[in-house]
Formats: C-alpha cells, structure tokens, sequence
C-alpha cells in the first residue's frame, strides 16, 4: 500500500471512529431519514461541516480551540440548553402524540427548521471542536507531508457515515409504520438529546 493511500486509509478510519458514537447528531440524522424529511440537506450539512472542521485542524488551528476555553465554555452552555429543548420537544411527543401526519406516520415538517435544527446540533456542540478540529488535526499533523491525505480520508467517512445514516435510515419505515413505533423513537430520542445536554452544561 502507497503512503498516501495508507495515510487516506488511516484518516478514514480515525474520522469513522470518532463520528459513529451514538449521539445528538446522529440521532436526528436518524430521526429525519426515517421520516425521509430533508435528508439530502440534513446529510449535505453534517458533511460539508465535517469537512470544513477537519480542514481547519489539519490546517493547524486547533491550537487556538484550546486556548478559547472561554468560548467553548459558551457554546457548551448554549448547546446544552438547546439539546434539553429538543429533548423535551421529544418527550411531549411521546406523551401527546398528533397533528398533521406524513405517509410515514409522522408530523409534516419544515425544511428550514431541519436545517436550523441540524446546523445548531453540529455547530453548538463544544466537543465537536475538541474531537475533529484538535484531535484530528493533531493526528495529522504526525503525518507530515500527507497530513491533507489523512484529512480527506476523515472527510470521505464522514460522507459514507452520513449518507449511509440518513438514506439508509428509510430501510426502518416499515417497523416505524404505526404511531406507537414512533413513541418508541421519540422516547429514546429524548433520552439522548437531554443526557447529552446535561452533560454538555456539566461540562461547561
């Protein structure tokens, strides 16, 4: 195997690692696949913020992420916040199911909020920074030279993780079909979301 290649292989195994843990991005990315809402600008965007995060580890900056701890101290309160929201927006559908219904048996929903929705997971999570700015980047940096090589690996999984998440998630439609499967979803996405938020604002 040629340097490069083995260098791409390493960053696509290390990104996977790091992206596959359950966790509130990958639980709404779940979420919208199954309701088929979205999902191309759901996974466009957790793609493309993937890859421009770990461009700017490999680029060097993760430095800086550290010596903000202040600001990762604020978005760490933010986020928290937002993910109890979520997370009890999910409860209350769990115990007050209703309202307009898609063929797949769940509330219509908006492509904006989708968005909002997904760009405030990826983007108010402190430990995202932590994980793919800093730590990627200083496994690249151990590279040397084919550092970009091992950056552009990481990006490609977290393409193949996150389309393979959000289109393949439609595969579940047909255990979701009735409301009381979805009460079930809803439940143990609530469980996660306002876990992951009070840990976020423990941490902070």
């Amino acid at each position: 195997m040629s340097p490069a290649l083995s260098a791409a292989a390493a960053g696509f195994g290390t990104g996977l690692s790091l992206i596959v843990a359950i966790g509130a991005q990958n639980a709404f990315v779940l979420r919208q696949g199954i309701r088929r809402d979205a999902v191309l600008a759901v996974v466009g965007i957790c793609a493309l913020s993937d890859a421009l995060l770990i461009a700017l580890g490999v680029g060097g900056v993760g430095a800086l992420v550290v010596a903000w701890p202040g600001a990762l101290s604020t978005v760490g309160w933010i986020g928290g916040l937002f993910l109890l929201g979520y997370g009890a927006l999910a409860a209350r559908r769990v115990l007050r199911p209703g309202g307009a219904l898609t063929a797949e048996g769940e509330p219509a929903g908006s492509r904006r909020r989708a968005v909002l929705t997904c760009l405030a997971m990826t983007w108010l999570n402190p430990h995202v920074y932590l994980d793919t700015v800093f730590l990627l980047g200083s496994i690249a940096a151990d590279r040397g030279p084919l550092r970009w090589t091992f950056g552009l690996g990481a990006a490609l999984a977290s393409v193949c993780w996150f389309a393979a998440l959000g289109f393949g998630a439609r595969l579940l439609s047909r255990f979701l079909a009735r409301p009381a499967a979805w009460r079930v979803l809803d439940a143990v996405v609530a469980a996660t979301m306002i876990a992951l938020g009070l840990t976020l604002l423990a941490g902070a």
